[in-house]
Order: structure tokens, then C-alpha cells, then sequence
């Protein structure tokens, strides 16, 4: 478990969040304002347990990872570790950044998710997955199976609820959970390694933005060249193509998208959403008008800073995060 400048950095930015939060909450009239919006925004607890681990760094494979081509931190895939606030057990959620499987939007898509989720209750683990051009498929999306065995088999040590784990991924790691959402299994029970015994099935899956079918009429040119190299064929396509492999079993998905978006189109986000209606799996989608690929939570355009309050009911709405306590009746 070795902490790199990253994790010192993130550590820093969420104790920021937290003196922050503190300080609007005891100005007068805040809790006043806060009654006034949705019940969602006035619930985050104020106190992190000092006992769980915040900002610490965790190898998948700690003697090496499948495929691995060298023993540099590229080659080793690893969770960075944001601890939630209140009460346990936690839900917990598997950020993965986007980049074109070239690279990490690690701030805007990764620590900055992290410490929204942190303030929601939630455990967040942030995945640094293998890239491009040093690996192609399936050594990223090996990372992204690995990464839900590893939180699940270590859920009592970090107080999660191994029901209630998650995964958030934006644009390529959007195509990852995605990924991960419709190839999964149970694990093997006779396995050396106790990691691979448990499940990779994820309990729940967000995609914003997410890479979700490689249809020819929806998918833009050479789409996911990067994870794929050069040796593409028909059957690979099919292969990563998330939306041909949605099953009665695949969990339930929250999607966000622009109709704006000229990275990925937003009909990707469209046809993974008919393929989840159609196998008859809970599923909620939100397409924007307004906001350019790679928005993370959107906070700089009025229109989709609404999305994350949306996303909020619905990780409430299906019990990954509490509904707040009611008030007391009056005597």
C-alpha cells in the first residue's frame, strides 16, 4: 500500500469539501436555505471516521497483474480510497475516469466524483486502470472486473455493504462499466486467490456519456481504436459492444447524456437504454440538449448541474443511500 502525490492531493481537496461544508452549515440562515431546496441537498453527514482509511492507494494485484508488460506504476492497476461520512455499512462506488483508454481525467472525473460521493454517504474507490498504446483489450476491462471482486471481498474490513457496490464511469469508463455490467459472473469458489471467488457483478452501474454500442449507424469511425489496436475484427466489435450482451440479469444502469455531444453520440446512451428496457432491467436515462462531451458533473452550465440532483433521487429511490430521517413530531 504505497500513497503517491495523487492521493495527497485528493486527501487535500476533500478535507477542503469538508472545512466547506462545515462553514455553510453554520452560517446563519443556512439550514434555513438548505429546508428550502430538496431533501436530497440537506442530508450529508458532517463527521468522517477517523478509523477508515481516506486517500490511501490499493493494487489489484499486488504481485503483479495479468498481461502486466513491466513493474512501473503504469503496469499496475490500483484504487485510490475515499471513505464516506455517517454511519456504516457504506454503499460503495467504483469511479472510473474517462480518456480515450489513453489516458485519466483523474481530477474532474475521478477524486472530484469521489468527494461528491464521499458527502452522500458513500465509499469511493477510484480506478486506475491499464492504457494505451501500452495495453489494448482486454487488460483495462480486466481491471474493471478485478477492481468489484477486490471492493467486495475486502467489504467488512472497509465497512461496506458487499450488496451495495457500484460503478460510476465516464466516456471510456463509461464503455468499462458498461463492460463490466454485462459480462460478469459469480466467481469460482475453488480459486487460489480469494479475491476471484466472489462475484464481479457490480449491484448497480452509472455511464455518463459511456461508449455503449458499437452499432455502425450509431458509433462514430474507429471508435475505441485505442482499446482495441489494430486487430479488429467483426467479432471483437460484437464483443465490447455492451449493449449486445444486456441480459434479465445485467443490474440496473443510470444514464446521462448531451444531445450536444460530439464525442460520443448520444444515441450510443439510446440504444444501451432500449437493450436494458428490452431484457426488462430497471434502468433510468437522462438526455440533455445542452453541454459538450466530457461535462463530468456539469457544474459550469445551469441545465446539467440539475443532473447529479437527479442522479441522487435515484440512488435514494432504490436504497443505495438513505432517505433523510423525518423530523420528530412537534409535542
Amino acid at each position: 500500500m504505497i500513497p503517491t502525490r495523487k492521493s495527497v492531493d485528493s486527501l487535500w481537496l476533500s478535507s477542503v469539501a469538508v472545512v466547506f461544508f462545515l462553514f455553510a452549515f453554520a452560517m446563519p440562515g443556512a439550514h434555513a436555505q438548505a429546508a428550502s431546496q430538496s431533501p436530497a441537498a440537506a442530508t450529508a453527514p458532517a463527521a468522517l471516521d477517523p478509523a477508515l482509511p481516506h486517500g490511501q492507494i490499493q493494487y489489484l494485484w499486488p504481485e503483479g497483474a495479468p498481461g502486466a508488460v513491466g513493474t512501473e506504476e503504469q503496469d499496475k492497476p490500483h484504487l485510490e480510497i475515499f471513505t464516506g461520512y455517517g454511519p456504516a455499512p457504506h454503499t460503495a462506488v467504483i469511479v472510473c475516469p474517462g480518456g480515450g483508454y489513453i489516458h485519466l481525467a483523474y481530477e474532474k472525473e475521478g477524486t472530484q466524483i469521489a468527494e461528491w460521493l464521499n458527502l452522500r454517504g458513500i465509499t469511493a474507490f477510484v480506478l486506475t486502470y491499464r492504457l494505451a498504446p501500452r495495453y489494448h483489450y482486454p487488460q483495462p476491462v480486466l481491471d474493471g472486473y478485478r477492481s468489484v471482486r477486490w471492493v467486495r471481498s475486502h467489504a467488512a474490513e472497509y465497512q461496506i455493504a458487499s450488496d451495495r457496490i457500484g460503478m460510476w464511469g465516464f466516456s471510456a469508463g463509461g464503455h468499462l462499466v458498461g463492460m463490466v455490467g454485462t459480462h460478469f459472473d459469480d466467481g469460482n469458489p475453488q480459486a487460489a486467490d480469494p479475491i476471484d471467488r466472489v462475484s464481479d457483478r457490480p449491484d448497480f452501474v452509472i455511464s455518463s456519456y459511456g461508449v455503449l454500442t458499437l452499432l455502425p449507424e450509431v458509433a462514430k469511425p474507429d471508435t475505441l481504436k485505442t482499446l482495441l489496436g489494430d486487430r479488429v475484427t467483426q467479432s471483437l466489435l460484437d464483443e465490447v459492444s455492451p449493449d449486445k450482451h444486456v441480459t434479465a440479469q445485467t443490474p440496473p444502469f443510470f444514464l446521462f447524456s448531451t444531445t450536444a455531444d460530439q464525442g460520443v453520440p448520444p444515441l450510443s446512451t439510446v440504444t444501451f437504454y432500449a437493450a436494458l428496457v428490452r431484457a426488462g432491467v430497471p434502468a433510468e436515462m437522462h438526455v440533455f440538449e445542452t453541454g459538450p462531451h466530457g461535462m463530468a458533473l456539469g457544474q459550469s452550465n445551469p441545465e446539467l448541474a440539475e443532473w447529479p440532483t437527479l442522479l441522487e433521487n435515484w440512488l435514494r429511490l432504490n436504497g443505495w443511500i438513505p432517505y433523510p430521517a423525518a423530523p420528530a413530531p412537534a409535542h
